[in-house]
Parts: C-alpha cells; structure tokens; sequence
C-alpha cells in the first residue's frame, strides 16, 4: 500500500519476551484467554490470533518483536509503540531495555523510531541510547497542563505524537516555532490529510497510507 513506515505496539510475555500485540488481554482478537502478560511466549504462539478478523487470516500467530525486524524490508521505516502496561517499575531488565537491545543487535537504530503513553518509558529510551529517535504520545493526566514543546524538553523526545482531535492550533503554532516535528492519528479521509499537510505535520498515522502516498504526491505538485 506504499507505506513509508508501520506503527506496532509492543508488550512482554511472562518470560520477558517481546511480542507484536495491541490489546493487553488476548480474549478479543484471538481464540484465547487471559493477559500476554500472564501468558508464556510459546502459549501465545499456540493461539490462532487471525481468525477474529477473517477465516483467510487463519492460523496467523502472534510474532515476536524479533520476528518483525527480521521480516523488515530494507528502506522500511518503523514506529514501535511501548505499550504502558508493559512498562516496570525499574529500568533494569525492563522492556526498553529488551527493545533496544534488539534494536542494536540488527543495526536498525537509524530506522526506528521509539514512541509510548508512558512519559517514563519515553525518558528511558534515551538513557538507553541517546541516538534512537523517540516520539512522546500525549497523555493528559501525566502532562498536568504542560504544553508541548515543555513536555518535549523534560523527556527527550523528537517528536510529538497526538490525536488530531485534541491537537489544538495553539499547540500546532507552539510546536511549529519550536521547529518540534508532530504527528498526528489517525486520519483516513482526504480532506483531514490535506488539512493537516497543509498544517504542518510531520507524519500521519492512517488505515489508508495507499490514499495517504497519493494525497502527500500531489500536494507537492
């Protein structure tokens, strides 16, 4: 569908592997029960996490954060979401760190880009390695009614990730005089692509990256 980077969402098995999965709990999108985090990884790799979406999607397994980078097709881009939950208290051993490592070991630092709800997460990644690119996901609650470019500055990050619905132009002019990268989700019609093009974002988050290529190529023309 000629996209130029996925976004994926990360969490831990019981044993401390990385796996490509969104919901915490695995009983609505595969013909098991129970919470990844609770779950081995080879438990997960028995369940038929396909079949929920359509019968063509059958015995589709949950892969390994491992398995999707080595699948990774070369130019490819790639946003790795840290799911909150998977999140420990300490660092040490931690899934930033288990990411990370992986990260390194395939010399993908220049292609990835690091993103979570988690502000602590977030700031980890750069303690990690200050040269992985790291996006922070706004989250109210742990914003406590900083803006942006503050936000922005107290962890590190590169990039502003928000719901369009709650990216106001205040912050869109704070964090275009910042010079602070943005992207924005998810947006699927045409005409909200070209709105926030026109905007200034960075990036788009969409269902539909096929209409998102073509709306980005001819805004340049």
């Amino acid at each position: 569908m000629n996209a130029d980077m996925i976004e994926l969402d990360v969490l831990l098995t019981s044993d401390g592997v990385p796996v490509v999965f969104h919901d915490v709990d695995v009983r609505k999108l595969t013909n098991g029960k129970g919470k990844v985090s609770d779950l081995s990884f080879s438990e997960l790799k028995k369940l038929d996490a396909g079949i929920t979406f359509s019968k063509d999607f059958k015995h589709e397994r949950i892969p390994s954060l491992k398995a999707v980078l080595d699948w990774l097709p070369a130019e490819m881009l790639l946003n790795i979401e840290i799911k909150p939950e998977a999140v420990s208290e300490s660092r040490a051993g931690g899934i930033e760190e288990k990411v990370i490592q992986l990260i390194e070991q395939m010399n993908l630092e220049n292609r990835v880009l690091l993103s979570s709800f988690n502000y602590t997460a977030v700031k980890r990644f750069k303690q990690i390695n200050s040269e992985i690119q790291t996006g922070l996901l706004y989250e109210a609650g742990q914003s406590r009614g900083r803006g942006p470019s503050e936000l922005i500055k107290e962890y590190e990050a590169n990039f502003f990730h928000c719901s369009s619905r709650k990216m106001t132009k205040k912050w869109r002019m704070e964090l275009n005089d910042h010079k602070i990268p943005y992207l924005v989700y998810t947006i699927n019609r045409k005409w909200a692509m070209k709105r926030w093009l026109k905007h200034g974002a960075a990036g788009i988050f969409s269902d539909r990256p096929d209409l998102l290529k073509e709306v980005y190529l001819n805004n340049l023309r």
